[in-house]
């Protein structure tokens, strides 16, 4: 059980010098780098379905991405401005 992190890290390790020397943004093929994506996802296997953190196979970018709402303009740039100056110092 304690090669996986290593073959996992030597994995990551090819794909990202893979990606360097054939990513379109730097010259290379764009159907080369293409097909090279689609062998490292076949080598990869199907992707795991909603996987904690802990279990193998999990893919940290599976999670949905929320965004925060704020008041937009002037008036939501006001009211944070006087929110960080009635707070108290974080230095005492």
């Amino acid at each position: 059980m304690s090669h996986e992190p290593d073959r996992e890290a030597r994995e990551r390790a090819e794909f990202r010098a893979f990606v360097r020397e054939h990513h379109p943004d730097v010259g290379g093929d764009p159907q080369e780098f293409l097909a090279g994506l689609a062998r490292f996802r076949e080598a990869r296997g199907p992707r795991s379905t909603r996987q904690g953190p802990d279990e193998p196979g999990h893919d940290r970018y599976d999670a949905p991405v929320y965004f925060a709402a704020r008041e937009p303009g002037v008036v939501g740039r006001v009211k944070r401005w006087r929110q960080r100056r009635r707070r108290p110092p974080r230095v005492r």
